[in-house]
């Protein structure tokens, strides 16, 4: 049986002693001076290294030169600033704020659409990226986003009302909105939709808001931002942890989380606390993948009582382990510091608030019921002409979702489902079905997905921060 010149290019570093092939092929390839033979490649099969992008690489450069850009402009790029804060003032400006950068409309959209498809690329060519690589640019985004001003929402000017109804003024922010300090100097700065609206969001981060609500309005946008930024960098700690926990590529796993447009922009930009309460939602998970189930129980119900959002992992988190015998006690010590938890956030909402939390229910349901345009089936009705069964449609989605809630709790229970996956596919249907569905709400499905072996959840999470990135 013959040897030809492609098949010792398929055993490269071959020696005589190996006999691997036979000395008439080898020597006229070139042998060394040790008896060693060169290996060949097939002219015709050469890869074209020049033609190599290392695509990796150039998704990393992408969001990180996007991601300038729009810091950058942000102070004179209208589009970037929520109404109130236009013209922006100099003392929200920023550091970046002398900058006079203006892309206008058709440059936003250009950033934008840049910005997703080199996170788009980046997640694809992953395994091309170092470790540090990753962390590194995750880490200079976060800081270039927070030195910027404000971007898009004025939500966190509506946390330092709430925090000076109460703590300056004595009016109770579960019962009045922002409309009862007219005369504040921060009034002018919340959105319209807002400012009759009391606040949303749970005990613990309205409690959380009343120390500093003395400071000044930029004091206040810094420490609310710079909150988020830090935020994110817990999640994508709690994210790699958890990841090689469960056996998963942690890289891979902190891109799709980290690098996030949604995240970025839309989540530290604004300062939203919906980072706030997905860090501590983390953090939850990642202990419960420990085995600590009390502390996970009790990390859980903190995260709800910064915003409500974070109450679904809770069941899931239960229903885990609830089918198999020999851990029955799981399920009971997740309960236990869950219940415990309840208990002492109970407590500070009454000390803090009375019984104004319990309007918190209503007006999150006069918040939702009010998205209009603002959410998938509404935007989908009002296309095609029928938007004034937005609220039909609502209802009937509602009842969708709570089957469809009860049918993953149902598979995780028995064990045909991953806990982590159905509250996955959980969040997608809360997002889907959501009467109101602002951009930075994508971020509550992220750590699932990337903590997921379902490869579907993990394109919806894409998808979805595509449509997050297309509502300006």
């Amino acid at each position: 049986m013959s040897t030809t010149a492609s098949d010792v290019a398929a055993t490269p570093f071959t020696t005589p002693a190996a006999g691997l092939a036979p000395m008439s092929v080898r020597e006229p390839l070139g042998a060394t001076s040790d008896g060693a033979t060169v290996a060949l490649r097939d002219p015709r099969s050469r890869p074209r290294e020049w033609l190599a992008i290392p695509g990796g690489r150039v998704g990393l450069a992408g969001l990180l030169v996007t991601g300038v850009v729009i810091s950058l402009s942000a102070s004179h790029t209208e589009l970037l600033l929520p109404t109130p804060l236009r013209p922006l003032p100099a003392t929200l400006a920023g550091v970046f704020g002398r900058i006079g950068l203006n892309i206008g409309f058709g440059g936003l959209i250009v950033a934008l659409v840049l910005m997703f498809l080199s996170y788009a690329l980046a997640l694809r060519a992953s395994k091309q990226l170092s470790p540090r690589a990753v962390l590194i640019s995750i880490a200079v985004l976060n800081v270039i986003v927070l030195l910027a001003p404000p971007l898009f929402s004025t939500d966190l000017f509506s946390y330092v009302a709430y925090g000076r109804l109460g703590a300056t003024y004595g009016i109770n922010p579960y019962v009045h909105g922002p409309s009862a300090i007219l005369l504040d100097p921060l009034y002018p700065y919340i959105g319209s939709q807002w400012v009759n609206t009391p606040t949303a969001y749970g005990p613990l981060f309205t409690a959380l808001s009343y120390p500093i609500a003395a400071l000044s309005i930029s004091a206040n946008v810094f420490i609310y931002k710079a909150v988020a930024a830090l935020s994110s960098l817990v999640i994508v700690g709690g994210v790699w942890r958890a990841a090689r926990l469960r056996g998963m590529d942690p890289v891979k796993a902190v891109a799709l989380v980290g690098l996030n447009p949604v995240i970025l922009v839309y989540g530290v930009g604004g300062g939203h606390n919906d980072l706030l309460m997905l860090a501590v939602l983390v953090v939850g998970m990642y202990v419960l993948l420990t085995d600590r189930r009390r502390t996970s129980g009790a990390m859980i119900v903190a995260a709800a009582a910064i915003k409500l959002t974070a109450g679904v992992m809770l069941p899931f988190a239960v229903a885990m382990s609830a089918g198999r015998r020999e851990h029955s006690d799981e399920r009971k010590r997740v309960l236990v510091g869950a219940g415990a938890a309840a208990l002492v956030f109970c407590a500070l909402g009454v000390a803090l608030f009375g019984i104004g939390p319990l309007h918190l229910f209503g007006t999150l349901h006069t918040i939702q019921a009010q998205g209009g345009l603002h959410s998938i089936p509404g935007f989908i009705l009002t296309a095609i002409g029928l938007g004034r069964f937005t609220a039909v449609a609502g209802l009937v989605l509602d009842g969708v979702f709570a089957v469809g809630l009860v049918w993953l709790l149902r598979r995780v229970w028995i064990g045909e489902l991953d806990w982590i996956t159905g509250a996955g596919w959980a969040t997608v249907g809360l997002l889907v079905t959501a009467g109101l569905l602002m951009p930075w709400y994508i971020v509550w499905l992220l750590p699932l997905a990337a903590l997921s072996s379902d490869r579907r959840l993990w394109t919806a999470s894409i998808l979805l921060t595509g449509v997050a990135l297309t509502s300006l």
